[in-house]
């Protein structure tokens, strides 16, 4: 399969920092030298994107400070240098498309980012404009992925989608949901209408999208976004006094961000994890997950056994 720009880019990027510092790829993968970084395929196209990305809900809820601006264009660019691509926004997220675009503009990084964006108004006939809205707050020539965010208005808005991906405006399509909620209503979209993308919450203590969703995804060909896979930093809280139990590091894991980003992007339906952050060391070990061994099925449910066991 020919390779895109992006993936040129992120290859050479991954490539570029082997070289600079060896020393980095030996810590990324959890003691060995490996500077691949685990991709997923999105079953409508065939493309490959890799496992870990970035959400934007708060951390890039910034205004206009430029201090803070300046500090999350460093968090994408760590990102971006890790291998990453798929970056996700919305709308509701306040200024976090701002802030967003400001961050592409100083890094030139147009070429590298997966964008990904979402619809969210009750108007259905808004559309293409809370679309174009967005592009120009992102400064990105068109849209990879629009998602009807928490299925506010999918009928008319999936209509609109569909026109918009037939005349080349986007890329792919989808839905999403948080917190659990209509997974019901999302199950029978997902049966009847063509979605490339789903994007759900799932994590290694909130897993009801394992029983329905993820199974269908997989039997009908869509990829899955994985958001709150640090359940909004609640995992963390949970495990701050604990240290990683011992029989983590034969599951690949060296860090409690590896632990639960591994835990989610080891599932076989999914397809990335979008984890937020405002600091550079907290983007470092997050997209440390991307690299070295995935769990297997039985280390998951342990995985999941201790978390619950705290």
């Amino acid at each position: 399969m020919r390779l895109t720009r992006r993936q040129l880019l992120i290859g050479a990027g991954i490539s570029g920092l082997a070289l600079a510092s060896p020393g980095l790829f030996a810590e990324l993968a959890g003691g060995t030298t490996a500077a691949v970084p685990i991709l997923r395929t999105v079953p409508s196209s065939g493309e490959s994107v890799p496992a870990i990305g970035m959400g934007t809900w708060i951390t890039f809820n910034v205004g206009n400070d430029p201090y803070l601006i300046e500090s999350r264009t460093e968090v994408l660019k760590t990102f971006f240098d890790r291998g990453g691509s798929v970056v996700d926004c919305s709308p509701m997220y306040g200024s976090s498309a701002n802030v967003l675009g400001k961050a592409l503009n100083a890094l030139q990084a147009h070429d590298q980012v997966f964008a990904a964006t979402k619809i969210w108004t009750a108007d259905e006939s808004a559309t293409r404009t809370q679309a174009e809205s967005s592009r120009n707050r992102w400064g990105v020539a068109r849209f990879d992925l629009l998602q009807v965010h928490n299925l506010l208005g999918w009928r008319g808005h999936l209509e609109t989608l569909k026109e918009m991906k037939a005349d080349g405006e986007i890329r792919y399509l989808g839905i999403t949901t948080s917190h659990g909620r209509r997974h019901d209503e999302f199950a029978r979209i997902m049966e009847t209408e063509p979605l490339d993308f789903v994007q759900l919450t799932y994590n290694v203590l909130d897993r009801e999208a394992e029983s329905v969703l993820l199974p269908l995804a997989r039997e009908r060909g869509i990829a899955v976004i994985v958001n709150r896979p640090f359940q909004g930093g609640a995992l963390f809280r949970r495990v701050q006094s604990e240290p990683l139990p011992p029989w983590a590091a034969a599951a690949g894991i060296g860090s409690w961000a590896e632990f639960f980003l591994k835990f989610v992007i080891a599932h076989p339906a999914v397809t990335c994890a979008i984890p937020a952050t405002s600091q550079v060391a907290h983007m470092q070990e997050n997209m440390a997950a991307m690299y070295g061994e995935l769990p297997s099925e039985s280390q998951r449910q342990r995985m999941a056994a201790f978390v619950r066991s705290l």
